[in-house]
């Protein structure tokens, strides 16, 4: 209990004395907290970093495309105006070289042809003839019972019928071809792809009858992205996948040089080493094994996504991370081969699911991601 001077209790005035000066030394209290400094912000998270770098990794590159024939060869009439009379061949049949595909009529073509060894004939008595008089007149000549007049007259119609013999042979000749084409017969061996005669019908010179697929070899006309087309090399081995049909083994045989100015996709043209079941025009999917390849290298595990597109925590220099998306090339086993990234960038691994945008970590461990021990 509180007791005034003179023992006395204190009055109203003096207890309210004594709660003002305890409420200024509190509210002196308070503000010496107020002004107390801060202290700096401690690390939300311990994680591990990979610093990128370049490695030798197994590429595979991924595209799609239209099977083709590797060369098509039209077959077509070179005489005109005559009946298909038979037509040995179908669609999706394989031919060989010389094989007869379609027979025309060749009634009248072969009575030209008898007439014309009948006028050889005739040219080759007459020439006969001419031979026998030649040589009379020369023995008579040497007597001296001819004139050099007689002789060169005989000398003359020698030549004569020779020379008409020639043109009835050339003339033979001539016929016997025509009759020789309405054979029509396959130049090169191979898989008909389309036909387009039928029997009975009236063949047009220079019409086409058929297509083949020279040697029944196919290729895949692959769709390649402009930033692989330069890694793609002619000789490559590829696998070619059709739902319908399975797989089939491939090499690329060429690259062309342009570039869809409206896709950005360059072709490369893949053959296939047999036809199995896939046919021109059929949808394929391809695998172009590229080898080693150079490549900026991390572990699959520091890979996350975000709205489905894939990215990684990059720590910056104050220690504070920041989400980079990148473009997935290759994976093989345990590490990704990207782009979007630089050589030196400091990768978060452990720990990296648990971080946002601009937070400040606390790095435990720094290494650079070891050399595969196999190159595949």
């Amino acid at each position: 209990m509180l007791h005034g001077i003179n023992g006395r209790r204190p009055g109203l005035s003096a207890l309210v004395l004594v709660l003002g000066v305890s409420a200024i030394a509190l509210a002196g209290c308070g503000d010496k907290k107020a002004k107390a400094p801060k202290s700096a912000p401690s690390a939300s998270a311990t994680v591990s970093v990979i610093v990128v770098s370049s490695q030798p990794i197994a590429r595979e590159i991924n595209a799609t495309g239209t099977i083709s024939p590797w060369e098509e060869v039209p077959v077509g009439a070179e005489t005109g105006g005559l009946t298909a009379l038979a037509v040995n061949a179908e669609e999706g049949q394989v031919v060989q070289a010389g094989q007869v595909l379609v027979k025309l009529n060749d009634t009248l073509i072969s009575a030209q042809l008898r007439q014309q060894e009948a006028s050889v004939a005739s040219a080759k008595a007459t020439l006969a003839e001419a031979n026998a008089a030649l040589n009379r007149a020369r023995e008579l000549q040497a007597k001296g019972y001819l004139s050099q007049a007689g002789l060169d007259t005989a000398t003359t119609r020698q030549a004569t019928a020779a020379a008409n013999l020639a043109v009835a042979e050339a003339g033979r000749g001539e016929i016997a071809a025509r009759v020789a084409q309405t054979a029509i017969r396959a130049p090169v061996s191979g898989l008909i792809s389309r036909r387009s005669v039928t029997k009975g019908q009236i063949v047009s010179a220079g019409s086409e009858l058929f297509r083949i697929v020279r040697d029944s070899r196919l290729e895949l006309d692959a769709e390649i992205p402009e930033t692989d087309l330069a890694t793609v090399k002619a000789g490559m081995p590829a696998r070619i996948y059709s739902d319908k049909v399975g797989e089939m083994t491939g090499r690329v045989r060429l690259v062309t040089s342009e570039v869809n100015p409206t896709s950005r996709l360059g072709t490369a043209r893949i053959a296939l080493s047999a036809m199995g079941g896939f046919r021109p025009g059929m949808f394929a999917r391809a695998t172009i094994d590229a080898g080693d390849q150079p490549a900026l290298v991390v572990p699959s595990a520091s890979v996350l996504y975000r709205e489905n597109k894939p990215g990684v925590f990059v720590v910056d220099a104050a220690r504070k991370v920041h989400f980079r998306r990148i473009t997935i090339l290759a994976t093989t086993g345990d590490r990704i081969a990207a782009s979007g990234l630089t050589a030196g960038d400091r990768v978060v691994v452990e720990g990296a699911g648990f971080l946002g945008e601009g937070d400040l970590v606390r790095v435990s461990g720094e290494k650079t991601l070891p050399p595969a021990t196999t190159a595949r």
